[in-house]
C-alpha cells in the first residue's frame, strides 16, 4: 500500500481523470500547481475542477502556494531560475509538508500538477524528493492509469538522463541525487526579468 500517490493532469478529459482518481480510491486530490489554471487544458482550472470532483466526493485541495514549483522569495532564484534547494529550505515549503503529511495520514490522497509524466513534473523532482527521506512509499499514477513506484520513477530517470554508474566510492543513491539535481536545473520555473 502507498502513502501518497501523484497525478499528472495532462490534456486529459475531466471524467477520465477523475475515473483514475476513483480506480486507485483516492479521497483527496493535493494541486501543487503554483497557478490552478491551465490554457491548454481549461477543464482543469481550480473551480471546473473542484466541482467535478465534489460530484465524486473527492476533495481538492490547494497546496501551490507552500509547494508549487515558483517561489515569490526572491531567495530562491538564482538569476531568473528557481533553484529547488532553496524552495525546500524555507518556512513556507516546510509548513506545506507538514500540512500534506496531516493530510495523506487521514485519507489516501494524490499531489497534482500537470505533467503527464512525473520524472518531468516538480511534483516527483522536488515534493517527493523531500518525502522520500521519510521513508513514504509514494507511486505515481500515469497516463494509461497504471502505477508506478516511485523507486521505479527514479531508475528511470537515472536512465533517461544517462547517469553513468559510478566509481569505487559511489553508491546508487549519490546516482539518484545527482538525476534529481540535473533534472531540477533542467524543468525548473524561469521567470521573466
Amino acid at each position: 500500500m502507498y502513502d501518497l500517490f501523484t497525478i499528472g493532469h495532462s490534456t486529459h478529459s475531466v471524467e477520465y481523470f477523475l475515473e483514475m482518481l476513483t480506480s486507485h480510491r483516492i479521497a483527496a486530490v493535493c494541486d501543487v500547481r503554483s497557478n490552478p489554471y491551465s490554457r491548454h487544458a481549461p477543464q482543469f482550472n481550480r473551480e471546473s475542477l473542484r466541482t467535478g470532483m465534489e460530484k465524486r466526493k473527492i476533495s481538492y485541495l490547494y497546496f501551490g502556494t507552500e509547494l508549487g514549483p515558483q517561489s515569490k522569495d526572491p531567495n530562491c532564484y538564482e538569476g531568473d531560475r528557481v533553484q529547488y534547494s532553496r524552495l525546500a529550505g524555507t518556512d513556507l515549503y516546510r509548513q506545506g509538508l507538514d500540512h500534506l503529511r496531516r493530510e495523506i495520514a487521514s485519507r489516501p490522497a494524490a499531489l497534482m500538477c500537470a505533467e503527464k509524466d512525473p520524472i518531468n513534473c516538480h511534483r516527483m523532482i522536488l515534493v517527493c524528493r523531500s518525502l522520500r527521506k521519510s521513508g513514504l512509499r509514494m507511486a505515481h499514477i500515469l497516463a494509461n492509469g497504471a502505477l508506478e513506484d516511485n523507486t521505479a520513477a527514479e531508475v528511470r530517470l537515472i536512465g533517461r538522463l544517462k547517469i553513468p554508474a559510478g566509481g569505487l566510492f559511489e553508491d546508487d543513491r549519490t546516482r539518484i541525487e545527482k538525476a534529481y539535481d540535473l533534472q531540477s536545473f533542467r524543468i525548473a520555473y524561469r521567470r521573466k526579468i
